[in-house]
């Protein structure tokens, strides 16, 4: 892993970890069903009053609330969120993986199977477990196999 992943991952950590936990808002659902000749399904989460955009995605079938991180490489998960989605979670396995503004960022990279965000499925995304994190972050490895994401005014966009 480069240092600027790990720097990047550290800043991420480092947002996550002061973010209220308030539920995310979410809308832009379809009045029709998509059909292969028209545009990806779009998702709309709206920016928080904290002025960062959060979303629950279905993880190997369990929903996780995330904050979501355009500036992650990979999904972060708390040990907690990993605990209750079955990843085994060995703290004295964890090592340095960053750096954050508060010192080392200490984790676990693991391999989720899927994540879900309003029917948007990847399969095989890169994460890591990370220790003393509050939040987990919805990072590059997702977004990144996406069609677009966008922001627009208040809203980021997902295609």
């Amino acid at each position: 892993m480069g240092r600027l992943f790990l720097f990047i991952l550290g800043i991420g950590v480092a947002i996550g970890a002061f973010m209220p936990s308030s539920g995310p808002r979410s809308s832009g659902h379809p009045h029709r069903v998509s059909t292969p000749s028209e545009p990806p399904k779009e998702t709309r989460l709206e920016r928080s009053e904290s002025g960062h955009f959060f979303t629950y995605a279905k993880v190997d079938g369990e929903l996780v609330h995330f904050i979501v991180d355009t500036g992650a490489d990979v999904v972060a998960l708390t040990t907690d969120d990993a605990e209750r989605l079955g990843i085994p979670v060995d703290p004295s396995k964890f090592y340095v993986i960053g750096e954050g503004a508060s010192g080392p960022v200490r984790g676990l990279p693991v391999t989720i199977d899927s994540i879900e965000v309003d029917g948007k499925l990847v399969n095989d995304v890169d994460g890591v477990i990370l220790a003393d994190s509050s939040m987990s972050l919805l990072g590059q490895s997702y977004l990144s196999r996406m069609g677009e994401v966008q922001m627009r005014g208040e809203y980021m966009v997902l295609r």
